[in-house]
């Protein structure tokens, strides 16, 4: 089984702050159930620097904290990020919550007050219109369970 994992998890240094969120043991735990982890960062694979200005989505669009519509490159990210997975097999993704490109669920309201509101990041929203389930840090242990 191919797995789609959000590679800030497995410890690159890919988070717009230029660090990571590092899931002590998430690799070992994935392969030790046979999952092959098909790793990505939408947002560096849209074309944006590590480290960036924050983001957070509004409605379609997504802007980082100074006003720059970076919709175009989260996109861009979104599409490569879902043909890695078309690609590889891939039959379901684990990805960053709250994150305006990975977060599934809930994601950061667009006021850059660290409120969450309902809503799915960009990544997460053409995964899912794709047929894959999404999974995040905190319940990616469903997967590794199977």
């Amino acid at each position: 089984m191919h797995i789609l994992v959000s590679a800030c998890l497995l410890g690159d240094n890919c988070k717009y702050s230029g660090g990571n969120n590092l899931v002590e043991g998430m690799a070992e735990r994935l392969q030790a159930a046979g999952i092959t982890i098909v790793k990505v960062c939408p947002e560096c694979m849209g074309g944006l620097p590590t480290p960036r200005v924050p983001a957070e989505r509004l409605g379609d669009r997504v802007v980082n904290k100074i006003g720059e519509d970076v919709t175009a490159q989260f996109m861009r990210g979104a599409k490569m990020a879902l043909e890695a997975a078309q690609a590889q097999g891939c039959t379901a993704a684990i990805l960053k919550k709250n994150s305006p490109s990975c977060g599934c669920g809930a994601i950061y309201d667009g006021t850059f007050s660290g409120t969450l509101t309902a809503g799915d990041g960009v990544t997460a929203q053409l995964l899912q219109e794709h047929g894959l389930p999404i999974y995040n840090e905190e319940s990616y242990e469903q997967l590794a369970g199977r």
